[in-house]
């Protein structure tokens, strides 16, 4: 209902008058192109879901990437920069009495991560089951937490 400075409501207040910034709002939110913008467009895939808990022990990534195969991935440490990626090629060709059909079909990923300085890189360990990737980082002796003891005052 639209009001005027003179504080008398309008004649024709069941008419809804939507503002500009409403309008704007409405173009921007809605999707024309379902998941055009909602996927990576250099790669054709969208990034995976991830994960990452800590335990007392260890630290874990989960990634969720079904479909794969454990061949698919590369997992590479740098510098304390863990990186997962993948390079996926799909080619299918059909062949009838009149006609081919070729599709073929290219996805891709990297995600990186910088681990914190108490992980033990030498002890990484991943694994790949019902399509998660989970990555095992375990910490170093010394920033695993210590049971609470009490000290004698000597």
């Amino acid at each position: 209902m639209n009001v005027p400075k003179d504080g008398q409501a309008s004649k024709n207040s069941n008419v809804s008058h939507r503002g500009w910034s409403n309008w704007i709002d409405d173009l921007f939110n809605t999707d024309p192109f379902p998941s055009v913008f909602t996927t990576n467009f250099n790669t054709g895939m969208s990034l995976p879901k991830v994960n990452i808990k800590e335990t007392k022990d260890d630290y874990f990534v989960e990634m969720a990437v079904p479909g794969m195969k454990k061949d698919d991935f590369n997992i590479d440490l740098d510098n304390k920069v863990l990186s997962i990626s993948t390079e996926h090629k799909e080619e299918t060709e059909n062949t009838q009495e009149n006609y081919t059909r070729r599709e073929f079909g290219y996805s891709s990923f990297k995600r990186t991560f910088t681990l914190p300085e108490s992980v033990d890189d030498n002890k990484i360990k991943a694994t790949y089951t019902d399509g998660i990737l989970t990555i095992q980082l375990p910490k170093r002796e010394e920033a695993k937490e210590k049971p609470a003891r009490t000290i004698k005052i000597s």
